[in-house]
């Protein structure tokens, strides 16, 4: 297994449920961050094709002008879900618990997963699924920034500098056979020091690891 078990650990070990059953109507991440997304799958997606959007929200970041045949939603929270006007259908389910996504082989042309990653005990396992229910050729794009639920990240990632976290989910690929090498998009905005010295920064820094099916 690529992590073990102290690796899986979170600060808080309470049932995620729990913690997500309060809505939280806000973006995660600032507009630099969503427009470099958003720039990313009107990029790497076709149009027409079937979407799962996992561990998502009440806003999915695609494209407004691009449309799919399906997009597939899934969360932790019903009512952020229900308010995502994207989603044609949605489930709630907590992965950490629950491995097994409840979708057909191969029903998916892409799966999409923001700043959601660093909150998955048992990577090795979900990304298999989500091998599984991923059409040959598929695309699974896993973005994310600096920013978490600190509590709720599993120890592997909170352990981590930025650079190897990039790594880290890179090895989630690499632990299912039949995923292309995984390409890494790293941008980051540099503040002068002067700028920095007075708290002003430079915008979240934005990660994407990109892999498709290729067995």
């Amino acid at each position: 297994m690529l992590l073990n078990s102290q690796q899986r650990q979170k600060l808080d070990d309470g049932n995620d449920r729990e913690f997500y059953s309060v809505p939280r109507f806000v973006t995660h991440v600032d507009t630099g961050f969503i427009d470099r997304l958003t720039d990313l799958y009107r990029d790497r997606l076709t149009p027409n094709t079937r979407i799962f959007d996992m561990m998502s929200s009440w806003v999915s970041h695609l494209p407004a002008e691009m449309t799919f045949e399906q997009i597939e939603g899934h969360g932790l929270n019903e009512q952020e879900l229900a308010k995502n006007n994207r989603f044609d259908h949605y489930f709630v389910q907590n992965l950490n618990q629950d491995l097994q996504l409840p979708l057909a082989d191969e029903s998916f042309d892409a799966v999409l997963n923001t700043v959601s990653v660093q909150y998955l005990q048992y990577p090795e396992a979900i990304f298999a699924e989500i091998y599984r229910i991923l059409k040959p050729n598929g695309i699974a794009i896993f973005s994310f920034s600096n920013r978490m639920f600190y509590h709720k990240a599993i120890k592997a990632w909170r352990d981590q500098s930025e650079p190897n976290r990039v790594e880290l989910v890179k090895g989630y690929f690499q632990s299912v056979s039949g995923f292309s090498s995984p390409e890494a998009i790293v941008q980051i905005s540099k503040t002068p020091d002067l700028l920095r010295l007075i708290g002003v920064g430079g915008g979240d820094p934005f990660y994407a690891v990109i892999a498709q099916k290729i067995g």
